[in-house]
């Protein structure tokens, strides 16, 4: 594997930009910051004063694969990720089949060898088939490999199995990575319970049902010592009761997606591309969310990318499924939109994306540090485009973020010391 030497690169101290090199060797970062001389046999890549920072990590990610293809597959969706400044993502368990036992996870993992770009991690599903009744066996899915446990895309119902699933995960060491939903309150809405839909006539989904199960969660997380997670935060009460139980000293953490960060329910179009679960939710619960983010009540930034077919998405905010791709455009709308107006810091936003996620799950990536992996990113932060769809590397062009304009661009991304995307050319 070639050495590779970094020069005249920048990463982020506090409110400064300070100049670092980095020298990488056998996949790991050899020295980091200073100045380190051209010596020795280096391929060399001159920074030119971009931004140097560990490679994302976004632990919440749709790949479809296997069953849904047609929207998306571990190779396509591991090229956007590359595209995005991603170096590793984590996989959800709505397939078909379900990653509920050794053999299909293990199948899982063993095609990432030829098909994934970058480094990618399993979920296993709490229960069979996520069907809320019967609990995998978690000890035998985190031999097999699993990064941890979720039936992302629905909560679970019972407050007992939940409490069951949380004491054996915490027997095998593992943690559950939650979707809260409780189903009896939803009264088939399908966005947020708020002023947009009462002046055009939707069903609302209530905070309530979100906050309800979270509650409930930090509960019973706070009762075993389980490790708990909370995907995709979208309320004001949630991200408060998250802080009370940080409080209280329970193992629990929580991740905000952007455009739960960035965009309210008043901002919504009659279009399929703009319906997610959570629902972009209240101004007041957008600011709780970017305050949670600041205080670090809120641990990471996951984009819950969930790319659909065209068509799917064409059947309105009513009919169409829920989801919208992330992974190619979540750091410039960020930064263009919280870091250049001042309503979060540089550091904060790149901790976010790297360290955060690595701490929550206990990865060795994520630090710029001499024997850490080498998974990397430069940002250009000065480049200035528009966000086109339709030049997506994933299958899902589903954003509603098509046409705007942002400030800094993925330029090189290195992932186990490998060159996989530079200027925007793909590697693989």
């Amino acid at each position: 594997m070639a050495k590779i030497l970094i020069k005249n690169a920048r990463t982020a101290k506090g409110d400064e930009l300070v100049k670092a090199d980095i020298l990488i060797e056998d996949g790991l970062i050899v020295s980091a910051g200073g100045e380190i001389a051209e010596e020795g046999d280096f391929e060399v890549i001159e920074a030119k004063g971009k931004l140097l920072a560990p490679g994302f990590i976004d632990v919440h990610v749709h790949l479809r694969e296997p069953g849904f293809e047609y929207k998306e597959t571990l190779r396509t969706g591991t090229r956007a990720a590359a595209m995005g400044g991603y170096t590793t993502i984590f996989a959800m368990p709505n397939t078909n089949p379900c990653p509920d036992n050794e053999e299909v996870i293990g199948k899982l993992i063993d095609k990432c060898r030829t098909d994934a770009l970058i480094n990618v991690g399993f979920y296993s599903s709490i229960t069979k088939g996520e069907k809320g009744s019967e609990l995998v066996d978690f000890r035998a899915m985190m031999e097999a490999g699993a990064v941890g446990f979720t039936d992302d895309g629905k909560g679970i119902q019972e407050a007992g199995l939940m409490y069951e699933a949380m004491e054996r995960v915490n027997e095998a060491g593992g943690i559950i990575a939650a979707h809260c939903e409780d189903e009896s309150m939803l009264f088939g809405g399908y966005v947020h319970e708020g002023e947009y839909a009462r002046k055009n006539g939707h069903k609302g989904i209530m905070s309530l049902v979100e906050d309800l199960q979270i509650m409930r969660d930090t509960a019973l997380a706070e009762k075993t010592g389980a490790r708990y997670h909370i995907c995709h935060m979208s309320t004001k009460e949630g991200v408060e009761i998250l802080r009370r139980s940080k409080a209280k000293g329970a193992r629990v953490t929580g991740e905000a997606s952007p455009h739960h960060l960035l965009l309210t329910d008043m901002d919504l179009k009659e279009h399929g591309n703009w319906k997610m679960n959570p629902p972009l939710r209240s101004s007041e619960d957008r600011k709780a969310l970017i305050k949670g983010v600041k205080d670090g009540t809120i641990d990471c930034i996951a984009t819950d990318h969930a790319p659909h077919g065209a068509e799917e998405k064409e059947r309105g905010l009513e009919k169409s499924p829920f989801g919208i791709v992330g992974l190619e455009t979540a750091f410039p709308l960020l930064y263009t939109n919280l870091v250049l107006k001042g309503e979060v810091t540089l550091e904060r936003l790149l901790y976010l994306m790297t360290e955060g996620p690595s701490k929550v799950f206990g990865l060795k990536q994520g630090v710029l540090s001499p024997g850490a992996p080498a998974d990397l990113v430069l940002i250009d932060l000065e480049d200035e485009w528009t966000i086109d769809s339709e030049k997506f590397e994933s299958k899902g062009k589903n954003t509603p973020f098509d046409g705007w304009t942002v400030t800094s661009r993925i330029d090189t991304v290195i992932c186990g010391g490998k060159i996989v995307n530079i200027g925007g050319n793909l590697n693989g």
